[in-house]
C-alpha cells in the first residue's frame, strides 16, 4: 500500500511509504500506525473504479475497506479514482530511467502521491483549498 503525503498548506503531494500488505486488521493497524506517527487530519484512499467509471468488483472491495478504515480510525477517510494512476507511476518512473527493481520498491507510492494530487485538484476545483490538508 503506497502511502503519500502533503505539504501544510495541501499543495504537493509527495510520496512517503510503502506498507506491506498483509490483509485485514493488520492493514487497518499499519495504516492507523502512519495516521499516528505523521498526525494526519485525513486518508485520502483510492477508488479502482473501471475504465468507464463503473464499480466492479475492485471498486466495491475498496469501498468495504473504506467502512473498516473509518470505523478504525479518528480522521476522515475519503476516496477518489486511482483509475490508470499506477500505470502513469510506471510511465514516470521509466522517464527517470530507474531500474526494474527500484521501480518494484516505489512505485506503489508514487502511485499513492498521484492518488493525493488527484483529490487535492479536486479539492481545489470544489473552492475547498482552505479545509485542513490530508
Amino acid at each position: 500500500m503506497g502511502v503519500a503525503v502533503t505539504d501544510g498548506l495541501g499543495l504537493t503531494a509527495q510520496p512517503h511509504a510503502t506498507l506491506p500488505r498483509r490483509g485485514g486488521q493488520k492493514d487497518l493497524d499499519a495504516i492507523a500506525a502512519v495516521v499516528r506517527e505523521l498526525d494526519a487530519e485525513r486518508v485520502v484512499l483510492g477508488l479502482p473504479l473501471g475504465p468507464d467509471g463503473e464499480v466492479g468488483r475492485a471498486a466495491r472491495s475498496a469501498e468495504a475497506f473504506a467502512v473498516r478504515l473509518r470505523a478504525a480510525l479518528p480522521v476522515p477517510v475519503e476516496m477518489v479514482d486511482e483509475s490508470f494512476t499506477t500505470v502513469e507511476a510506471e510511465a514516470v518512473l521509466l522517464e527517470a530511467d530507474l531500474s526494474r527493481a527500484r521501480r518494484k520498491q516505489v512505485v506503489d507510492r508514487v502511485a499513492a502521491a498521484m492518488i493525493l494530487r488527484r483529490w487535492l485538484d479536486a479539492r481545489a476545483a470544489r473552492g475547498g483549498a482552505g479545509e485542513p490538508p490530508p
